[in-house]
């Protein structure tokens, strides 16, 4: 698989289409998992994918922690730019991983991806406003907060923009 990204600390590696089926089987000998991935929110995910992705462009990533090759969390966008170019991302870390700033650096590889894409002029990610350090990881990106239909202050979530 490819390394589109890599950071200080993180590598964003493209999941593809039959890693993706595999591992919606329960099949995790592709990779090696740190504690605490997958969670629900993730297999959720990867069973999507396997159904839904034709290519391995229309995968997400799974985010791999450089010191040991290991698995800790998984991030994509939710079905590319829509009209006005607004694309949606989505990331996840493994609870043992979380703490560290990984989120911060893992946010902004995934946004720095998403706005290079074509057609893409502002990347939005939704977080429940009890969840801080996800709050944080977008606010240390440069995200903002902006008012949404059917979400921004006041509703269930809380949006976060970047534009291009």
């Amino acid at each position: 698989m490819d390394d589109l990204l890599v950071g200080r600390r993180l590598r964003l590696e493209r999941l593809g289409v039959a890693r993706a089926r595999a591992l919606a089987a329960g099949d995790f000998s592709s990779v090696d998992a740190a504690p605490g991935w997958p969670h629900a929110d993730t297999l959720d995910g990867l069973r999507l994918e396997a159904e839904h992705a034709e290519t391995d462009e229309q995968t997400g990533f799974l985010v791999v922690l450089l010191a040991t090759g290991q698995v800790i969390g998984d991030a994509g966008w939710k079905g590319g730019p829509d009209a006005d170019g607004v694309a949606e991302i989505g990331y996840g870390l493994a609870a043992p991983s979380r703490g560290a700033g990984l989120g911060s650096e893992l946010v902004g590889l995934l946004s720095t991806w998403a706005l290079a894409q074509p057609d893409v002029l502002r990347v939005v990610a939704e977080v429940l406003p009890g969840n801080v350090p996800s709050r944080k990881a977008l606010e240390r990106n440069h995200f903002f907060m902006i008012d949404a239909e059917g979400g921004g202050v006041g509703g269930e979530y809380l949006v976060y923009g970047l534009d291009r």
